[in-house]
């Protein structure tokens, strides 16, 4: 029996063989690899219950059912945890189609491991979930056990950045009670033998991280959900998706079809894994994942494992899993091989191990555990998997076809993330929404030093270096497929310099652009702002509806307003400027009949406002029109004392405060171009929002900067925004206001027209929650010691940890690090304003604790004075 050390001599003395083109990468052929098994390390599978005739002569498991409340297509970890957690929730007609059996596809053969703590706080909610399912809920519903092994897990700490990592994990493990120790790697050694720690910093140790066994598992959430009336149905390939369109030209899922019959249904979930793109073509949906090889190999035994924990060590890009008295070795490749053909019959299957991409990980695995170097492998196993561009599972209704859900891209972490993503499919499913927060001129800019950063796929500017430019090359793909590794890059030398939990080389850069803006002006480009039109006979039924301000104002009137969800949560904030109607179509002022409305949403978040807005529109059957003007309108933001100075040079419009009031917006022209000029401020300053069709954008732009350049007006990017806002106390959504959140909670009552008797979506919610008293509030704390903070941290209050943060930054006015947290009340009872002023706060940032102030209200500028020009 070879062992890995014999592998990766193997891989490394042979000729590379590479295609001339594609990205298929030729398996070791010319040499003999360490083993030629290939088998899964289960003790169970449902392999072998699937031997016979073919899919097509053994038939359905059971008769196809004509109706169902839902369908979920796919009996791997996904489809199985969401079809139990539909039963569970009360749904008894739901239905589960599995082409073979039960985890043939990917499940089968993952390596099943569940980390407790992840950089995300939603994460790791939903991976607590999971746990609670898969280790308690499961065996005391249904007397099975499911191949849960509570071993422990270990992450490896080869460097100080990933050491001060795991420091973070382990704070906002205090605020979930996820039990997490640093350890020094003495400790390390005592913990684990077999381990090499001659070149830690540390280790994070979480002793009731586990494993899953995908066979034990699914086999039991299947057999709790038909417990409560749901069906389980095999060898039932589904072919297609029947699609109707109502009235109002709504495309809605109709019935499922497979070879034996059709099922009417008004809700289908794409849980088919690899699959999902064949399954999303169907129904004409756009699924956008890849399938890849993924592969781990199994050993012989090692003498003294047992009972050691899993490890991960992500700089080596390697785990090892603990397996009985042996090792599962496993990682992710930099150059992975691609599944460029899906197969339709592929079920219980296994690639043949490629040991040429394979063995980058057999060094830092002998690295590791020494012992390996003289093991030998038993088996292989590499099997198909789907990722996603970032790395995110793709989940909830596909905007182009309603009752069309997807539960797939999970990046081979469907396990783990299973029963917390299911539960939230099945709430989005039956509520309408998850319990929990699921989601022109760069030339121009680029010229002067702009360090472009990506948020949700929009490109925008970070940072305007005084280095000079960094324009951002295509990616390299780390050398791999043909391409040559970038060296001396300007703009890789300014990432890597991000790579750090200290204030980053450039933090005097930002510095600048923040108190130049407090001081004077500055220009930040906002062009990855969502821009949509709300426009018809019954755009202001929906405005009413949708919006929780009240936004029925003349027109020239511009109001900050929340949309939230029927449990009161905030799906959005954002700005509505009521139109006045035209008989004249333009990017500025299109023609429409009624009322009509315009909208400007934060970039990352433009495709969920627009499916957000496009639901309720349809589920309320508002007679109006919807236009998304993003890619033909630009945006910049004139911000400071000297902002209206400057811009008074270049509008033809009196910007005085009665002339133009704050909140308000004009047609105006901007050095000959028409723009639409907006009194708005998002860092707490007298500013304008100078929204630009596209064509116009760099000459108004240039005669902007033309015009402050006597005022000292600099260009500022995305990251002075971070810090302006933050010290003002703006929310953000998606970190301190997520559709999780309230605006009762976040402190942005006034944004609730709750003093009237008009309706709107999620009122109901917050009367109840008003009534009865606030279970968590959003607060701010400021920490005198200079120390930079990211979120994450845990917060302290009275010797008890009572939440985290959900967003800081460093205030450059104030000259002190600020922090936006939701804490809870220990006791369960309501956080009120005295429970939060009565208290003694800190913050724990990497382990060590740091005293902080508490504040109702924003440390700068209390008084509003500023953005009404006073100074």
């Amino acid at each position: 029996m070879a062992s890995l050390s014999r592998a990766l001599r193997v891989a490394t003395t042979c000729p590379r063989k590479r295609p001339a083109q594609g990205l298929r990468l030729q398996p070791l052929a010319s040499v003999a690899g360490p083993t030629t098994e290939k088998n899964v390390p289960y003790q169970r599978t449902l392999k072998e219950e699937a031997q016979g005739p073919s899919t097509a002569a053994r038939g359905p498991s059971q008769p196809l059912p004509r109706t169902a409340d839902v369908v979920v297509i796919g009996g791997g970890s996904l489809g199985c945890q969401t079809l139990y957690h539909l039963a569970k929730l009360g749904v008894s007609g739901a239905v589960l189609l599995e082409r073979e059996r039960l985890t043939s596809g990917t499940t089968w053969h993952t390596a099943g491991l569940l980390w407790q703590l992840r950089p995300s706080d939603v994460e790791v909610e939903l991976l607590a979930h999971t746990r609670r399912v898969v280790s308690r809920e499961l065996e005391k519903e249904t007397g099975l056990h499911t191949g849960w092994i509570q071993n422990g897990g270990l992450f490896i700490a080869s460097n100080r950045q990933r050491l001060d990592e795991y420091k973070r994990l382990m704070s906002l493990g205090k605020a979930y009670g996820v039990e997490s120790h640093v350890l020094s790697p003495a400790e390390t050694k005592a913990l684990y033998p077999l381990m090499n720690v001659d070149d830690l910093y540390g280790t994070l140790y979480v002793p009731q991280d586990g494993t899953m066994d995908p066979a034990g598992t699914c086999t039991t959430l299947v057999r709790a959900a038909a417990a409560r009336g749901a069906q389980v149905i095999e060898n039932c390939p589904v072919t297609g998706i029947r699609v109707r369109t109502d009235d109002f030209g709504v495309r809605r899922v109709a019935a499922v079809e497979t070879q034996h019959g059709s099922i009417q249904t008004p809700c289908v979930v794409n849980c088919a894994g690899v699959w999902a793109s064949t399954v999303g073509r169907m129904a004409g949906v756009k699924v956008p994942l890849v399938a890849m090889h993924h592969a781990y190999v199994v050993t012989e035994r090692i003498e003294g494992i047992q009972n050691m924990p899993n490890v991960r060590d992500h700089d080596a890009s390697v785990y090892l899993r603990l397996q009985g008295d042996a090792l599962s070795v496993g990682g992710y490749e930099c150059n992975p091989v691609f599944w460029e053909e899906v197969s339709d019959k592929f079920a219980f299957g296994l690639f043949d191990l490629d040991w040429d991409v394979f063995s980058q990980h057999i060094e830092g695995a002998i690295n590791r555990v020494p012992v390996l170097e003289r093991t030998g492998i038993k088996s292989t196993v590499c099997g198909p998997e789907s990722f996603t561009p970032d790395h995110k599972p793709l989940m909830g209704e596909a905007p182009e076809l309603r009752g069309f859900f997807l539960g797939c891209g999970f990046n081979s972490a469907g396990m783990m993330l299973g029963g917390g993503c299911g539960q939230e499919l099945a709430h989005w499913i039956i509520h309408g929404r998850p319990e929990k927060d699921m989601y022109g001129y760069d030339i121009e800019l680029l010229e002067q030093g702009c360090v472009f950063q990506e948020r949700h796929g929009w490109e925008r500017p970070g940072w305007f270096s005084p280095q000079g430019t960094a324009p951002v090359p295509d990616y390299d793909y780390y050398g791999a497929y043909g391409n040559q590794v970038h060296q001396d890059c300007a703009y890789t030398r300014l990432l890597g310099d991000e790579y750090t939990f200290e204030f980053p080389p450039h933090h005097c850069v930002i510095q600048k652009e923040c108190l130049t803006c407090r001081e004077a002006a500055a220009v930040f480009n906002m062009s990855y702002f969502g821009k949509f039109y709300l426009l018809g006979l019954d755009a202001s039924k929906a405005a009413d509806w949708l919006f929780s301000a009240d936004v029925s104002r003349p027109p020239g009137s511009t109001v900050y307003t929340c949309m939230l969800n029927q449990r009161g949560g905030t799906e959005s904030d954002l700005t509505v400027s009521r139109l006045a109607p035209g008989p004249e179509a333009g990017p500025l002022a299109p023609a429409f009949e009624g009322d009509g409305y315009y909208l400007a949403v934060g970039g990352a978040a433009a495709q969920h406002n627009w499916s957000h807005i496009s639901t309720v529109l349809q589920d309320q059957k508002f007679r109006c029109r919807l236009i998304d003007s993003s890619e033909d309108l630009g945006m910049i933001s004139i911000q400071g004392p000297a902002s209206r100075a400057i811009l008074q040079e270049v509008l033809d419009a009196d910007l005085s405060n009665s002339a133009f009031p704050f909140s308000t917006h004009q047609l105006v022209r901007a050095a000959g171009h028409l723009v639409r000029a907006m009194r708005l401020s998002f860092v707490g300053e007298l500013g304008w929002e100078l929204h630009i069709p596209r064509a116009s954008c760099v000459p108004v732009y240039r005669a902007v900067m033309t015009a402050g350049a006597k005022h000292g007006l600099v260009n500022a990017g995305y990251r002075a925004i971070d810090s302006l806002s933050i010290e003002k106390g703006y929310r953000h959504w998606h970190a301190d206001l997520r559709s999780d959140d309230s605006p009762l909670e976040a402190g942005l009552a006034f944004t609730c027209k709750l003093k009237s008797c008009v309706p709107f979506l999620g009122r109901e919610a917050l009367e109840k929650q008003r009534e009865a008293g606030l279970r968590r509030r959003l607060v701010s704390l400021t920490v005198e010691e200079k120390v930079p903070m990211f979120g994450l941290e845990a917060i302290w209050r009275n010797g008890q940890v009572v939440g985290h943060v959900r967003r800081a930054d460093f205030g450059f006015t104030v000259d002190k690090t600020i922090a936006y947290g939701y804490i809870q009340n220990p006791s369960g009872g309501p956080v009120s304003l005295d429970f939060v002023k009565s208290g003694d706060y800190a913050l724990e940032r990497m382990g060590i604790t740091y005293a902080a102030q508490v504040h109702l209200k924003s440390p700068f500028d209390p008084d509003n004075k500023r953005v009404r020009g006073i100074y």
